[in-house]
């Protein structure tokens, strides 16, 4: 059989469902999104999920609920990792009046993702790795990999409104993560925990 790993930028496929105003499919089973996207004679080792938690700015209570039922929800999936990066603080300031304000930018995805590509690579733990991800910064890594190991295959799964011509080019082949694929990869309703606890859909979800 023939050993495929998923990587998952969480916040490229996260604004790439908000781009298209798909909250419906925010309740998504990694796993099973992964296992759908299995060719015949591929099994699946493993999905790794990168993201970070919200921080907190005194008005995103509700969202970091929301975030923090859906991470419980996908540690009930056994082959799934989720790997945290941080968010950094910055100073934004209007180039029109001269406000400024505190924003925060997520980092370390990037270098999560690679770091865990190319480990996974060195230690022959796939043959086929599916990078579901639109974020060019990732370009040298695949071609890196590719290079170091020409009988492994990379594949670029684009989010929904993310695209990058350098990882095509770099990729052993690409293509574009469906609606259909999102719509048959939907956790249930109700998600239980090991200790039975039952983790609903957020409403907003829906």
């Amino acid at each position: 059989m023939t050993r495929l790993i998923t990587y998952i930028d969480g916040f490229n496929l996260y604004f790439g469902l908000r781009e298209k105003a798909w909250k419906k499919y925010y309740w998504l089973d990694l796993q099973g999104l992964s296992e759908r996207l299995l060719k015949p004679g591929q099994v699946l080792a493993a999905t790794h999920y990168f993201t970070a938690r919200i921080r907190t700015n005194g008005h995103n209570s509700s969202d970091q609920q929301r975030q923090n039922t859906y991470l419980e929800a996908l540690q009930t999936k056994p082959l799934i990792t989720i790997h945290y990066g941080h968010y950094l603080e910055k100073t934004r300031t209007c180039r029109t009046c001269g406000a400024q304000w505190k924003d925060y930018e997520e980092k370390m995805t990037d270098v999560n993702i690679a770091t865990q590509l190319l480990s996974d690579a060195f230690d022959d733990n796939f043959d086929v790795a599916l990078i579901i991800s639109g974020d060019s910064d990732l370009t040298t890594t695949i071609q890196s990999v590719l290079r170091k190991f020409p009988r492994k295959k990379i594949i670029v799964v684009y989010p929904p409104a993310r695209h990058s011509s350098s990882l095509a080019n770099a990729a052993t082949a690409s293509f574009v993560l469906g609606e259909a694929n999102l719509r048959k990869s939907q956790f249930p309703q109700s998600v239980t925990r090991q200790d039975g606890f039952q983790l609903l859909r957020p409403t907003r979800w829906r």
